[in-house]
């Protein structure tokens, strides 16, 4: 998929509340070394490396775009391009974090312990996930996708994310590879200005990407304009204008 980074730093401030609330949960004091996976343009590492200044951090993520704003953003950090499926570093860890970015990532039953076995002794794994696909705003990209011209093309859009699974299921999986785990659910009510079109620009960002990057230019348009116009019924614009987003994160810290 094509990621902007552009696009995903549109509404930031939103986006780093659960980094924040992730890393507020976390059981250590002092980490020597840390991972970012998936660390897109850098807010995810900027705000670790405030939490942990004296760490030595190393960012990766699998598109061009995301590493060059990183990069400038943060240009004392290490960042690299790469694979989070594939990733095999020689080293262990004190922390790895995985802000919003494992639910691209496939088979979270071999994924989640080989992530545990990159720690470090009493190393944390520290995880947060969107858990909305069950949301009307991802209900109705998968509705708009199989309802029009560009349905053959998108018939594969809606498996582009790793299966929706319970806080119950990653606990179990956590606890059977010897992690001490801590799990919960955090539903943010995002306030958003300019009504549905502003819920459209907020998933344009992220999970928009596997509906539109298969469509030429003028079937992007056409199944936004019919997206958009799902999206005002089902999100109301308040009495100000605003939209509220309600929008459910799994978030994951598991200490080994």
């Amino acid at each position: 998929m094509s990621w902007s980074a552009a696009q995903y730093t549109k509404f930031e401030a939103e986006r780093n509340r659960p980094i924040a609330d992730l890393l507020a949960q976390l059981p250590r004091d002092a980490v020597a070394t840390a991972a970012d996976l998936g660390c897109g343009p850098g807010n995810s590492t900027e705000l670790l490396q405030r939490r942990f200044p004296d760490a030595s951090i190393t960012g990766i993520d699998s598109a061009p775009d995301m590493i060059a704003a990183a990069t400038k953003r943060l240009p004392g950090a290490a960042f690299a391009l790469g694979d989070i499926a594939a990733w095999a570093p020689p080293e262990r860890f004190d922390l790895i974090l995985a802000n919003a970015s494992l639910q691209w990532v496939p088979d979270h039953a071999a994924l989640f312990p080989r992530l545990l076995g990159k720690l470090a002794e009493g190393g944390v794994l520290a995880v947060q996930m969107p858990d909305n696909l069950d949301e009307p705003a991802h209900r109705l990209m998968r509705e708009v996708a199989a309802d029009g011209p560009w349905a053959s093309k998108l018939a594969a859009a809606g498996q582009a994310r790793e299966a929706r699974r319970a806080a119950a299921w990653y606990y179990g999986l956590l606890a059977g590879a010897g992690a001490r785990a801590d799990v919960w659910v955090t539903i943010y009510h995002h306030v958003l200005a300019g009504g549905a079109r502003a819920v459209v620009e907020w998933f344009k960002g992220t999970g928009l990407r596997p509906f539109l990057d298969p469509l030429d230019e003028d079937e992007r348009a056409a199944f936004l304009a019919r997206y958009e116009a799902a999206v005002a019924g089902a999100y109301p614009a308040m009495a100000d204008g605003c939209v509220l987003l309600p929008f459910p994160r799994l978030f994951i810290v598991a200490t080994r």
